[in-house]
């Protein structure tokens, strides 16, 4: 009998089109606010959907071994176009509602038994939870490359905005719209670097940022984290300060630049900031507060060369003497040359300060006072920190 019915509602599709559209904006009012979808092109997908209905229930097209090529077409169109995936499901299920109604109808005037109807019924709610299925399968699929593609196409946007591309004004208004960015305004470039168990260095930063109301951007690399910040009204200390306790490892963050123009030049100075952290430290650290070592960092074989001339006799030594007078040479430099406070802090006496200062300048052949002593013996100093690079 639902052969029978079936294959005689095949010649009303049209007819029964209509009544789903109806339908539709009737029950399912939502379908208005999705102007993608062409009238049109509604009306083709119902009557392709219905026809497909009827075919399966008539024996015409047997689905029980694969997908069905209609609902899969309909759910990845669907998909693409934004209507989601409840009201395409409500709109078959209104679809299968058309069906049956117009089978009872036939079958009544056809004079048939009426618990015989209902052996109709079951069929057509089997094909359409069938129909259904497929449906959500395609569309979910359908979504889920539309998310991977909008993922690669943020992606590209960040990577060439490092590149520094946002010079051109047109990329650069494209990826802010894109990005949920401004144009103008300062921002921050953050670096995090990638630790041994393959995490990053920071964590929880986005929401940190977010609770402060900035906007921000991130981007995995393949051995770091990259923030965009945006600090538009916000001051760059609020930023730094709610990231600062996040760093688990080497953190660097660029000073300040104006616009999605210079974020290329801010990732640069950012990269080099993180080479100003000594391997292995858990820190937050900017280009402000490193400027010498920033400078060690752009020219590593020049500062070598400073290393090795400032300080190679020292390095020489046996580990044991070479510690104590590296220890003592970091000492009174950083209580200004002060040969008093320098004891204090090595907690030895005044004397003992000076006798290894004048060890260390017998060593070295040139005196430790004056502005260029000074300045050559911390930037040494600050090279063997960046380095680690102590002999055993």
């Amino acid at each position: 009998m639902t052969h029978a019915l079936a294959k005689a509602g095949l010649d009303d599709v049209p007819a029964l089109t209509e009544r789903l559209m109806s339908a539709i904006f009737t029950d399912n009012p939502e379908w208005t606010d999705y102007r993608p979808v062409p009238k049109e092109d509604l009306w083709e997908g119902c009557r392709q959907y219905l026809e497909r209905i009827l075919q399966i229930l008539s024996g015409e097209v047997d689905i029980s071994d694969r997908d069905d090529d209609v609902a899969a077409a309909i759910g990845r169109r669907r998909a693409e176009q934004g209507v989601p995936l409840e009201v395409m499901l409500r709109t078959f299920r209104l679809g299968g509602r058309v069906v049956w109604e117009a089978l009872v109808d036939q079958a009544h005037r056809d004079g048939a038994d009426p618990d015989s109807v209902l052996g109709v019924a079951t069929s057509i709610w089997r094909v359409i939870d069938g129909l259904s299925s497929t449906l959500s399968t395609f569309y979910r699929n359908t979504e889920l490359e539309r998310l991977r593609r909008d993922d690669q196409r943020r992606h590209a946007l960040v990577e060439d905005l490092l590149a520094g591309r946002a010079r051109d004004v047109a990329f650069a208004q494209r990826a802010a719209k894109e990005l949920d960015l401004p144009t103008g305004g300062a921002y921050l470039v953050v670096v995090a670097e990638m630790t041994d168990d393959a995490a990053f260095a920071l964590r929880g930063h986005s929401e940190a940022l977010a609770a402060l109301h900035f906007r921000s951007v991130w981007q995995v690399r393949a051995d770091s984290l990259v923030g965009l910040i945006a600090l538009e009204q916000h001051p760059a200390e609020l930023a730094l300060d709610a990231l600062r306790p996040l760093a688990r490892a080497r953190v660097a963050v660029s000073p300040k630049v104006q616009g999605l123009s210079e974020i290329g030049l801010a990732h640069q100075l950012a990269l080099t900031t993180l080479g100003t952290s000594a391997p292995g430290a858990a820190e937050l650290v900017t280009l402000e507060e490193r400027f010498p070592e920033a400078l060690l960092v752009q020219s590593p074989d020049l500062a070598q060369r400073l290393l090795e001339t400032q300080l190679g006799p020292v390095l020489a030594l046996p580990v044991k003497e070479r510690d104590m007078l590296l220890d003592t040479l970091r000492a009174w430099l950083e209580e200004n040359c002060s040969t008093a406070n320098a004891a204090v802090r090595l907690h030895c006496h005044r004397n003992t300060v000076l006798n290894r200062l004048h060890r260390i300048t017998t060593l070295i052949g040139q005196p430790l006072h004056g502005r260029t002593a000074y300045v050559s013996l911390s930037l040494a100093l600050s090279t063997l920190h960046l380095t680690k690079g102590l002999p055993d």
